[in-house]
């Protein structure tokens, strides 16, 4: 499995205030960040799996409605993330 127990919860540790803190915006973002960076390197791989390539494009537009929701919250946390996370807009 890709994605530990350990892993997320250092994931929200980072992102989310606090390990316990899973439904904040910023740790949901992040972890979605993660599992699109992970079934994008699957998909260079395997270019014709389609169930995966059907689940990236849910996860992309799941990530894309909670950073549009930070971004009308707090503009200046929406930026910190983008930048931390590396995601372009």
């Amino acid at each position: 499995m890709y994605l530990t127990a350990e892993k997320k919860q250092e994931i929200f540790k980072k992102y989310g205030k606090s390990e316990s803190n899973t439904g904040s915006a910023e740790g949901q973002i992040a972890l979605f960040t993660y599992r699109i960076n992970h079934l994008t390197e699957h998909l260079k791989a395997n270019n014709k799996d389609h169930s995966t390539q059907r689940a990236l494009l849910r996860l992309v537009g799941k990530r894309r409605s909670l950073l549009d929701y930070l971004k009308e919250k707090d503009i200046e946390r929406y930026r910190a993330l983008i930048k931390d996370l590396k995601i372009r807009k």
